[in-house]
């Protein structure tokens, strides 16, 4: 393991980096890695944190902690963040896939000069896009995603590529470790939006990622339907639970997954209305209006 320098500051904000891996992807990670270093102004510090696996040598200046199993990418990611706590000198975090790419140099500079231009900015949703420049719908974080080209202020944001003030973590709290895998992100959003900050998705940040698709397992489904369910009960107003699941019912059975994918979608659902989600803090309805104007009201 690897020690970075401590970190100097750079155009007013001190940036880092948190990569979670299972260590099944060590050539997606060496050029996630190449893609940092050649950043015009690379991150002060970078920590990998590897899921159950050995981490191969890493790059000088990277930070790398192995975990003995695999915690979930929530877990990994506070991991991460509770290295570079240890200092106390950093003022941003931008979150990676393991198998994402910077294309462009200019990605670290472009974060540090969107917090330091607007105070209120807690989190950046980067644009993911695959080699070919192809953005899917599912990684548009908003509703409208005709043209995901289009810059706008949203309620949720990608956890594959993201950057987060460490102000609005030191306020709201860590990932949700509970979650395990997915809606992790909007668990994080939702609690930031609560406390007043904006959350800015920005196609002109780019991380380049291989074209996927989520429900290729079914623990997706199952994933999906608990932790819907988790996020309503942990953080919905008590009359808005019901219309929110109640919805993501319908969705779920308008786009018709495969029997395999369903049964695990119900069994989900009912993991996720019968176990514990962690503590219950609701939004406040000023925070569910500025949601509503911002086109996703907390139902869907």
């Amino acid at each position: 393991m690897q020690t970075s320098p401590r970190s100097t500051v750079v155009g007013g904000v001190r940036l880092a980096a948190v990569v979670v891996t299972m260590g099944t992807r060590p050539r997606e990670l060496a050029a996630l890695l190449e893609s940092l270093a050649a950043q015009t102004t690379p991150p002060s510090r970078i920590v990998v944190v590897g899921q159950g696996a050995r981490l191969s040598i890493l790059p000088p200046g990277v930070e790398g902690i192995e975990l003995p199993a695999n915690v979930g990418l929530p877990a990994g990611r506070n991991v991460g963040l509770a290295r570079l706590r240890t200092h106390g000198d950093i003022d941003v975090v931008m979150y990676l896939d393991d198998d994402g790419l910077l294309p462009d140099p200019d990605t670290a500079d472009k974060v540090r000069d969107a917090f330091l231009a607007d105070p209120a900015l807690g989190i950046i949703s980067f644009r993911i896009a695959d080699e070919s420049g192809v953005t899917q719908r599912r990684h548009v974080p908003r509703l409208s995603a005709r043209d995901p080209l289009r810059a706008s202020r949203v309620t949720t944001f990608l956890g594959g590529g993201n950057a987060v003030r460490m102000t609005v973590v030191d306020q709201t709290g860590d990932w949700p470790d509970v979650f395990f895998w997915a809606h992790e992100e909007t668990d994080v959003a939702w609690r930031a939006l609560d406390a007043g900050w904006r959350i800015d998705y920005r196609p002109d940040i780019l991380l380049q990622h291989p074209r996927t698709s989520p429900d290729r397992h079914p623990l997706y489904y199952r994933m999906n339907a608990r932790n819907r369910v988790w996020l309503a009960r942990r953080h919905l107003p008590a009359v808005l639970v019901p219309i929110y699941v109640g919805v993501w019912v319908l969705v779920t059975l308008v786009r018709r997954p495969p029997v395999a994918g369903l049964r695990a979608w119900i069994g989900g659902f009912v993991e996720g209305c019968r176990s514990p989600c962690g503590p219950r803090r609701p939004i406040r309805w000023r925070t569910v209006w500025t949601m509503t104007r911002l086109g996703r009201p907390p139902i869907v």
